[in-house]
């Protein structure tokens, strides 16, 4: 789940070990990639941490880092 905090988009995922955790970031940044629009994200083993937000609009949230939130959504239930 997604919550907005301190001008960012956050959400932390966790999967059953690296690999996993891995091949999800790895489909994220295929994603994140088209959409020109890279996350800062963090990996500790089996979970995955976001925080989104648009530099080029001043460090804020906007639709662009909810738009990358909802592929991330798509990408994360295939791991469910």
């Amino acid at each position: 789940m997604w919550t907005e905090k301190d001008n960012t988009l956050q959400a932390t995922f966790k999967f059953k070990d690296f690999t996993e955790a891995f091949a999800f970031m790895t489909e994220v940044a295929f994603h994140a990639e088209k959409m020109n629009h890279h996350p800062d994200w963090s990996n500790v083993w089996n979970t995955v941490s976001f925080k989104l937000n648009t530099h080029d609009a001043g460090g804020v949230v906007t639709e662009k880092d909810h738009k990358l939130a909802k592929a991330i959504d798509k990408v994360a239930a295939k791991y469910q």
